[in-house]
C-alpha cells in the first residue's frame, strides 16, 4: 500500500486535482491520499490558508469578513465548475464554512484553528467528489471519525499515541481510495487543533507509519529533492537521487521547504521510506529518502541555510573549572521558555545560538541580567542578525579535509565565519554567518562541493 500526500501546488485549480486524479489511479498500490488546502494558482496569488487566517482575525475582533469569505468561497467554486462537479457540494462547503465563522471565539488559538482546518477539510471533500465524479470508489474520511487525536497545543499539536492503533483499524484494510484531510485532527474533547504551519506531511507520514505503508510518496512541485536551494543557486539542475532520514532532517530543519522536518519522524520510527515526486511530471522517480543508502566517502549530500537566529556570548576566566555553569546558563533561559539551537564552547566561554523570534529584547534584557547577577561573567552580550549554514551527507563521516574546504571556500567568497558546529554524528557541520553573506556562502559551498565533482 502506498500513501500519497499532495501539496498546496497540487490543489491549486481543477488542471492540478484532475492530475491528482490520474497520479492515483495509475498505481492501484495508491491507496491513502491526504490533501492539503489549495495553494497560489500564481506568484501574485494569495493561498486558501492564509485567506482563512486573515477571515478568522476579522471575525474574532468582530470586523466585517463578508469580502474575503466570498473569495475563499470562490476558489472552491472555481475548481468545482471547471472540474463540472455537483453544485451541492459548493452548498456544503460554504455552509461548513460559516458554521465554523459562527463558532465559540472564547479561545483565539482554538477558533483560529478550526478556521485553518477548513482548508484542508474542504479541499478533500472536493477532490473525492473529483474521483467520484470519474465512476472511481473513492470516500472522504473525517480525521475524527478516523481516530486522529492531538494534544490541545493549538497550532502546535502533537499527535497522541493510541491514535495510530485506531488509525490502523480504520483505514488499513479498505476497498476504497480514502481522501484524507491534512493539517489537523481533533482533541479529545472534540475540538480541532492543528500541527504547525505545513503539517500536512506530518499527517500523510502518519497515516503511512499507522497502516504500515509501503512507501509514502509526497507530491509536490520539484522533480526531486535539490542539493541546494534553486533560489540561492539558479544553476543547480541535478536533483538528489536517495538520502537517509538523518540527511534529510537536517535539511529540512536548516532551512529546506520542500518537506516539513517534524514530518519525517513517524516514518523513520516505523521504517517507511519516502519518495518525494513532482505533480506535473509524474514519471519522474523524484528523491527516494530510506533508513540507509550507498555512500561514497567525503561525498555531501546537500547545503541548506536558514537565517533569523543570534548569538548570546558569555565569557568567564576560568569558566571550565566552574561546575554547573553550562546548566545555570541554560536554567535561566528554561525559565524564559527559550530553546537553543547550537551551544559551541572554549575553555574560557560559551555561545548559546537562539531563534530571534523567540528570544525579543525584553526577553533579551531579562536573561542578561539575570547572567550577570547568578554567574558573574567577564562579559555577556547578543549579536543579531546571523544565518547557519549546514552541509549535510553521510559520506562525511571520518572524512579528513572537509571542514578546510568548507573554510577555504567560504574564505575566497569573502565570507566570515562567526561559528562552527559539528555535531558528534559527524554528518553534518553548521556554519554561523552573517544574515546578509548568506547567499555568498551558500552558493561557494555548492561550486565547492558540486561543481568540480561533474
Amino acid at each position: 500500500m502506498k500513501v500519497c500526500k499532495f501539496g498546496g501546488s497540487s490543489l491549486a485549480n481543477a488542471e492540478q486535482v484532475s492530475k491528482i486524479v490520474d497520479i492515483v489511479l495509475s498505481d492501484s498500490q495508491r491507496r491513502i491520499v491526504v490533501v492539503s488546502a489549495p495553494g497560489k494558482r500564481g506568484d501574485d496569488d494569495t493561498k486558501v490558508t492564509d485567506m482563512l487566517i486573515e477571515c478568522a482575525n476579522r471575525a474574532f475582533v468582530g470586523r466585517e469578513y463578508g469580502d474575503i469569505l466570498a473569495a475563499i468561497i470562490e476558489r472552491y467554486a472555481e475548481i468545482q465548475r471547471d472540474l463540472n462537479l455537483p453544485a451541492g457540494i459548493m452548498a456544503e462547503i460554504e455552509k461548513d464554512l460559516r458554521f465554523r465563522l459562527a463558532g465559540d471565539k472564547s479561545h483565539k488559538g482554538s477558533f483560529l484553528d478550526c478556521m485553518k482546518a477548513a482548508g484542508e477539510d474542504n479541499s478533500a471533500k472536493l477532490v473525492a467528489q473529483a474521483f467520484q465524479s470519474r465512476g472511481v470508489n473513492a470516500v472522504y474520511v473525517d480525521p475524527r471519525e478516523a481516530g486522529m487525536f492531538l494534544n490541545d497545543d493549538f497550532g502546535n499539536a502533537q499527535l497522541l499515541d493510541e491514535s495510530y492503533l485506531y488509525l490502523y483499524r480504520v483505514l488499513a484494510h479498505r476497498d476504497d481510495i480514502v481522501i484524507f484531510p491534512g493539517f489537523f485532527g481533533y482533541t479529545r474533547d472534540g475540538k480541532v487543533a492543528t500541527f504547525p504551519r505545513g503539517g500536512s506531511d506530518i499527517t500523510g507520514s502518519i497515516l503511512a507509519a499507522a497502516v504500515k505503508a509501503d512507501v509514502y510518496e509526497n507530491f509536490t512541485d520539484v522533480d526531486s529533492v535539490y542539493p541546494v536551494d534553486p533560489r540561492l543557486v539558479p544553476e543547480v539542475k541535478c536533483g538528489i537521487a536517495a538520502m537517509t532520514y538523518r540527511e534529510m532532517r537536517e535539511l529540512s530543519y536548516s532551512g529546506f521547504g520542500i518537506f516539513h522536518d517534524e514530518a519525517v519522524i513517524p516514518a523513520v520510527k516505523a521504517g517507511i521510506p519516502i519518495n518525494v515526486r513532482n505533480t506535473n511530471r509524474p514519471d519522474e522517480p523524484g528523491t527516494l529518502i530510506m533508513q540507509a543508502r550507498r555512500v561514497d566517502p567525503g561525498a555531501v549530500v546537500g547545503i541548506a541555510c536558514a537565517d533569523g537566529f543570534c548569538s548570546l556570548y558569555v565569557d568567564k576566566y576560568m569558566m571550565n573549572r566552574e561546575i554547573g555553569f553550562g546548566r545555570r546558563l541554560l536554567e535561566i533561559l528554561e525559565d524564559e521558555g527559550v530553546s537553543y539551537e547550537h551551544m559551541p564552547s572554549g575553555i574560557d566561554n560559551v555561545s548559546v545560538v537562539l531563534r530571534e523570534k523567540n528570544f525579543d529584547h525584553d526577553c533579551e534584557a531579562r536573561v542578561i541580567k539575570r547572567i550577570r547577577a547568578e554567574m558573574s561573567p567577564d562579559d555577556v552580550m547578543v549579536q543579531r542578525g546571523h544565518a547557519m549554514v549546514v552541509v549535510v551527507g553521510e559520506g562525511m563521516h571520518c572524512t579528513v579535509g572537509l571542514a578546510s574546504k568548507v573554510t577555504t571556500a567560504l574564505a575566497e567568497a569573502g565570507v566570515n565565519i562567526e561559528m562552527m558546529n559539528q555535531g558528534s554524528s559527524e554528518i553534518s557541520m553548521v556554519f554561523g554567518v552573517k544574515s546578509e553573506q548568506r547567499t555568498q556562502a551558500v552558493q561557494s559551498l555548492y561550486h565547492a562541493f558540486f561543481t568540480t565533482q561533474l
